[in-house]
């Protein structure tokens, strides 16, 4: 069965790829190789890795894989099934939506879900809004309902400036502990945003790419 692409998807993806880029094999990068930003040591059986281990006998890789039309629905099935709707992201406004993605992606699941939660407390005024969610990395219902009950609020943008502090400070953390990483930083800094207003201009980008 085909995956159907919505077109905030279809915006979204385009966002992401700006920063994930194409193949890479580092032997910095604690990912190790990687194609569009998904990880072989993290998603080792995901179903494109023969398609790229097949084009390097050829002379043009790794430029040819782009050629490869099965191989770039794979690559959007992958983003999509994992991380776009595991978040619910076409239920959500669509900063709020790119926001969670992009997090998702770059540091994970479980860690994103933290975020969320831990955001959420936050604006929940004391609890008077509803009770503190446990910061246990899971996104079930109850955060989901506090993400919407916040959206429905107006407090979309406050929710995402904690999304990205917490975001910048993993990064932070992680480089203080591993001072290799350094060698990251700029890219890893630039998928931080700040307001909305700036997370809109990439979404235009997005929707004329």
């Amino acid at each position: 069965m085909r995956t159907t692409f919505t077109p905030e998807f279809n915006r979204a993806f385009a966002v992401l790829m700006g920063h994930e880029g194409g193949y890479s094999n580092s032997a910095t990068d604690r990912g190790g190789e990687t194609y569009k930003g998904i990880s072989r040591v993290h998603h080792p059986a995901w179903q494109g890795w023969p398609m790229v281990d097949g084009a390097k006998a050829y002379a043009g890789f790794p430029v040819c894989l782009e050629s490869n039309a099965l191989l770039q629905t794979l690559v959007k099935d992958f983003y999509k099934g994992t991380f776009w709707d595991h978040f619910y992201c076409d239920s959500l406004p669509l900063p709020l939506a790119l926001e969670v993605f992009e997090q998702a992606v770059n540091l994970g699941i479980a860690r994103t879900a933290r975020h969320l939660q831990q955001a959420c407390n936050a604006l929940n005024r004391n609890g008077k809004l509803f009770a503190d969610l446990k910061e246990d990395g899971k996104f079930g219902r109850l955060t989901l309902q506090a993400v919407s009950l916040l959206v429905h609020r107006d407090d979309m943008d406050p929710l995402i400036k904690a999304l990205n502090i917490l975001q910048g400070a993993h990064y932070l953390a992680v480089m203080r502990e591993h001072p290799e990483q350094e060698t990251y930083a700029r890219g890893w800094l630039s998928r931080v945003e700040i307001t909305s207003t700036t997370m809109q201009r990439h979404l235009s980008y997005g929707a004329a790419a």
